[in-house]
């Protein structure tokens, strides 16, 4: 459920209203558990994304719900998901539009239970720095510090490389910073896992544009390998659409 728009006009705060403890264990015992569970398998059909694009073990995490099992849940979805607390807010949750029960009625609220697992594991403190046990000696520079960029730098950290991202603005994060609105996706909660990322050992440096305050030439030397996740921080032209001209038609990137 949503906050009173009435309501929410007032501030910039999150709108979305978390469904209680029990709310949520109904929620996942309306999982049917198929055996083909299509929420959590990432293909297109005719054209069209069906199921979770990363594959989380949604049937899995559901039923740990219903039963109660938070941890066990958490763990579940972190192993598939390196971040969870964004997804469950601004993923447009193709998992919900693949959920079998939605064929009758209203589907099971996936993406829902996926926000209040990980916030239940932060509140509990189950999200912990989780450093890689030994270094490889090899050295990788992620260019971008948006959500693909911050997945690069975890993932090749938990491989035990040694990782520096660079970004060109003064803030971690990209569009999850400067893009999505805050009402839907609050910055502290992006500061907190760039904060547990660099507890982890990835190095941050902001105000670095590739190109101009360091040449790509440099970072190829310095580095073993380089890794480009630049953003869409550029809107793309409508072309001809009639109207795109008017007073008051902006781009939704400037806007954000």
């Amino acid at each position: 459920s949503d906050r009173d728009p009435l309501e929410r006009i007032k501030d910039w705060n999150e709108f979305h209203r978390m469904l209680s403890e029990e709310q949520l264990r109904t929620q996942g015992a309306r999982c049917m558990d198929c055996g083909t569970p299509y929420c959590h398998t990432g293909i297109e059909l005719a054209g069209n994304a069906s199921g979770c694009p990363i594959n989380n073990l949604i049937p899995e995490w559901n039923n740990l719900v219903y039963r109660g099992l938070w941890r066990e849940a958490y763990e579940r979805l972190a192993k598939t998901n390196n971040f969870p607390e964004f997804t469950g807010r601004v993923c447009p949750a193709p998992c919900e539009g693949s959920c079998t029960v939605g064929l009758i009625g209203d589907a099971v609220t996936i993406k829902t239970i996926e926000q209040a697992i990980i916030d239940r594991a932060y509140e509990e403190g189950w999200v912990k720095p989780e450093p890689p046990k030994s270094r490889t000696g090899k050295k990788v520079a992620v260019v971008g510090s948006g959500p693909a960029g911050l997945a690069t730098a975890a993932q090749l950290n938990k491989a035990g490389h040694t990782v520096t991202v660079y970004e060109r603005a003064d803030r971690i994060g990209g569009l999850l910073t400067y893009g999505i609105p805050t009402m839907k996706l609050e910055k502290d909660i992006v500061q907190r896992r760039v904060e547990l990322l660099a507890a982890e050992g990835v190095k941050f440096v902001t105000n670095t544009e590739i190109g101009k305050d360091i040449s790509s030439l440099e970072l190829q030397a310095q580095y073993d390998a380089v890794v480009l996740c630049g953003g869409a921080t550029k809107a793309r032209p409508i072309g001809n659409v009639e109207g795109h001209q008017l007073k008051g038609i902006y781009p939704d990137l400037e806007v954000g």
